[in-house]
């Protein structure tokens, strides 16, 4: 049988996808075709807490929703996909073996350097297709470059700042429930 889900999982896959939404809205520094924010920080948070398919789907709903919430509709779909293939990208190098790796790794940096190519080359892509021009889609290249190495440093912070407080270890194991 499949994977069993508890409601204190679905609750926590709620409470990240909530705050990707929200740190995408309301953190946000305009780059060309769109705009730079806090949103992939706490992708790649949900990612280190949730093993897929729930860090997969947090990721591109929660990221869509702001999409859908901040008049970007034309990027939803776009976004829904990326996100959808970073998230997923993220959690699988988080998690080995049916265990989460260290906030400290090799693998965590692999995994969050992979996550973070995978937005770039997408959204690149995306404008691209959208717009109809290679040049317009590479313009935003260096804002998302920038966003994901803030998305790091939130990264980083927080789950720092979980483990020091000792607030980790629960929700891992309401996640993993």
């Amino acid at each position: 049988m499949g994977k069993k889900f508890s409601v204190q999982g679905i609750c926590v896959s709620a409470v990240l996808m909530a705050l990707i939404c929200i740190a995408t809205l309301f953190f946000k520094v305009p780059i060309p075709l769109g705009y730079a924010h806090l949103g992939n920080g706490f992708i790649f948070i949900a990612a280190f807490l949730l093993s897929n398919p729930e860090g997969m789907i947090v990721a591109g709903v929660g990221s869509a929703l702001a999409d859908l919430l901040g008049g970007y509709t034309e990027w939803i779909l776009p976004t829904l996909i990326i996100k959808c293939a970073m998230g997923y990208a993220l959690s699988l190098g988080f998690h080995h073996k049916e265990e989460r790796v260290k906030i400290i790794s090799v693998r965590t940096a692999v995994s969050l350097v992979i996550g973070s190519v995978i937005m770039v080359f997408g959204y690149f892509v995306a404008g691209s297709i959208l717009y109809g021009n290679i040049v317009t889609g590479a313009a935003q290249i260096p804002g998302l470059v920038a966003e994901d190495i803030v998305g790091v440093v939130v990264f980083f912070a927080f789950v720092y700042a979980l483990e020091r407080a000792g607030v980790m270890k629960r929700i891992v194991v309401f996640a993993e429930k």
